[in-house]
């Protein structure tokens, strides 16, 4: 594998040895990892840990992670040491490919694979690509970034709103590029998270996930709220996580293997 450079940098922190789980959060296109700045510390068993892709916020000078499987390929060698205890991967809407991805190298790889993932407001990834903003103008995205930002908390400045259209469009460049020839099975829980009032996915969109795991570890969970509900970790959300990372059939995770054995 080709080497990561900066590879402490993409988490916001180092993971504690406490936790009996992790949890890994990836962020939303066009943003980074302080859109889960309202999370909680821990969830259920599992340390929230949160990912930062290169190209924002304390990355902002790095170059884009460029497609999926190149993303993968180095989040998988940047995380592998705190891949010692079950895991999972949590994304919504253009967070929940990548993270998809990366459990699919892990598994391809014969690396440790998650116990867990976690896909929200996205189509599979045998019927994608597909997304209202695939198809916006620039100046209809800049205006969905202004309205991002304000549900994270924060007051969209002219030069943020710039820096983030550039990461904003390489992620949906990312996205439109992505796309399997049919279901793979992954060695893990899936569970696909709807939301009742979101108009960008609906719930019946999220069916194609269930082709995914090996039978009977599909789990779906309808949620209430709409599209940018998931920023506050409402109660409902969480407990949906915390139940799943309970559960006696979560699976274990492999040994840890040294990545370079499978360059």
């Amino acid at each position: 594998m080709a080497e990561v450079k900066g590879a402490g940098r993409w988490l916001l922190r180092r993971p504690g040895s406490a936790a009996g789980a992790r949890l890994f959060l990836l962020p939303y296109s066009g943003v980074g990892a302080s859109m889960y700045n309202r999370w909680p510390e821990q969830i259920g068993p599992a340390e929230v840990c949160r990912i930062q892709l290169p190209g924002r916020e304390n990355r902002i000078r790095e170059p884009h992670y460029g497609t999926y499987p190149e993303l993968a390929e180095r989040l998988a060698e940047a995380l592998l040491p705190y891949l010692d205890r079950p895991f999972g991967f949590f994304g919504h809407c253009g967070g929940a490919l990548p993270g998809f991805a990366t459990a699919l190298f892990l598994a391809e790889h014969g690396l440790p694979t998650p116990a867990w993932l976690f896909v929200s407001s996205q189509v599979a990834p045998h019927l994608g690509p597909y997304g209202r903003f695939l198809e916006l103008r620039q100046d209809q995205l800049r205006e969905e970034l202004r309205e991002m930002v304000v549900a994270m908390g924060g007051r969209p400045q002219p030069d943020m709103i710039d820096l983030g259209m550039r990461v904003l469009e390489a992620d949906l460049a990312a996205n439109r590029a992505y796309r399997l020839p049919g279901p793979v099975r992954l060695p893990c829980t899936v569970h696909a998270l709807s939301w009742q009032d979101d108009h960008e996915i609906r719930p019946e969109q999220m069916a194609g996930w269930d082709a995914y795991p090996e039978p009977g570890r599909y789990r779906e969970t309808l949620l209430p709220g709409g599209h940018f509900a998931f920023l506050d970790a409402p109660e409902p959300l969480c407990a949906a996580l915390a139940g799943t990372m309970s559960a006696a059939d979560s699976p274990a995770p492999s040994p840890v293997t040294d990545i370079e054995e499978h360059a």
